[in-house]
This record gives structure tokens, sequence and C-alpha cells, in this order.
């Protein structure tokens, strides 16, 4: 059987374009212009570039955004405060920090500090217990791209078995309850899983989100199941 490849570019393009004419519909409707703010410590490269595109990702879709970056010996309560100062802040809509944060700070402190109607990462415990809980929320963007992919690619979710390789609070954790959400039986595996091949080889939907390249192959994969390749 051939492969089907699913084009994520393509996908992507069409997530910005609908965006962008919903943000042009908002702000024609009365609404003011959204308005991102990223908060980056430290300098690392990968980190910058990353939220660079973000910024690019917004001025195409007609969103502002506003840059705090600090240097990384800034102290845990420094940046608790700039967090908590934005969700304050009427002209913010949005608060993305960029993580992980230099050793010396607790992210969790500092996620717990964003005011969840502003947590577009959806990390708060807050927008993690809806999403857990099947109510709306602010979903991570991850798990919301996978879905959007298998949507995307005519992946029948509902009644399908997924397995999740993977899970963290970022992906595996909100991508299983997404899937939940859309009546599949899903299976989280993990480093300790027994027989991963074969859970794996189980799935309809098969989902690697753990960060390590090689772990997965050909024979954990039945013919005719969707992959998808978070990293």
């Amino acid at each position: 059987m051939s492969a089907k490849i699913i084009d994520g570019k393509a996908v992507s393009a069409e997530v910005r374009e609908r965006v962008a004419a919903e943000v042009t519909e908002f702000i024609a409707g009365g609404g003011h212009q959204p308005v991102l703010a990223t908060v980056l410590v430290g300098d690392d490269p990968a980190s910058h570039v990353y939220v660079a595109n973000k910024h690019k990702a917004c001025e195409a879709a007609g969103i502002g955004s506003v840059h705090h970056e600090l240097p990384a010996e800034t102290s845990q309560a420094d940046l608790v405060a700039l967090v908590k100062a934005l969700g304050d802040d009427d002209g913010i809509d949005g608060i993305l920090v960029q993580l992980p944060p230099p050793d010396h700070i607790d992210a969790d402190a500092v996620i717990a500090a964003i005011n969840p109607a502003k947590d577009v990462d959806g990390l708060t415990a807050t927008n993690a217990g809806l999403l857990a809980g099947g109510r709306p929320g602010l979903v991570p963007c991850t798990p919301a791209g996978v879905i959007e992919l298998l949507d995307h690619a005519g992946t029948e979710i509902e009644g399908a078995e997924a397995v999740i390789v993977g899970r963290s609070n970022l992906v595996g954790r909100p991508l299983i309850s997404l899937l939940l959400g859309r009546n599949a039986t899903v299976t989280a595996a993990h480093s300790r899983t027994r027989d991963l091949e074969g859970v794996c080889r189980r799935a309809d939907i098969l989902v690697a989100a753990v960060g390590v390249p090689g772990l997965l192959g050909a024979e954990h994969v039945k013919p005719g199941a969707t992959v998808i390749d978070v990293g």
C-alpha cells in the first residue's frame, strides 16, 4: 500500500488565511485589533527564532504583537510580576511565555501567573482542567494542529483506535483529551509501555510526540493507519 503524505504546509496556509479572514471580520464588526504579548528570557537562538516566527504570523493575520525580551539573569519574581501585569492589561489579549525559562526560574510558577483568559498556549491549570473535563477553554496549539491535520486528511476520528506515544503536558495529555472528545478510543504509550510495537500496530491513528528520533519505524505502523509525527 502506497503512503499518502499529509501536506502540513498547505494546511498551515489554509489556517493562516482563515484566521486572517476572521480577524478582519471581527475588526469590521466593531472589535479591536487583537494583540499578543510574547515574553522571552535569555538568549537561546532557537527560542528567538521561534518567537520571531510567531510575530511574523501575527502580522500576516492582522494581529498586533508586542515583545518583552528579558536578560537571562532576570529573577523569577520579576518575570512573574511582568506576566501578571500583562494579564491585567486590557490592551493585551493573549500572553505567550517562551519555555523553558532559565534553570533558576520555575516554569510552573510562571505558568500559574498567566491570566487563564489570555493563556494562548493552554497551559494553565484552569485551561488544562477545562480540556480534561470536556469543557470549552484555550487549547495548546500543537494538539489542536494534530486534530486539524487529521480532519484535513479526512481521517475518521470517531470510533478510531488512537495511540499517542508521549504524555507531556504540552502535547500528549491535551491531545488525549481532544481525541476522547471526538469519541476515539485512546491509548497513551510512553517509555515504560510494554510491547510498544504491538500497541502501536493496533492504531488507526498513531501520533509520535516524544522527541526521540527513530523511536518508531515502519514495523510500528499497520497498513492504512494515519501517522502524525509531532517530533
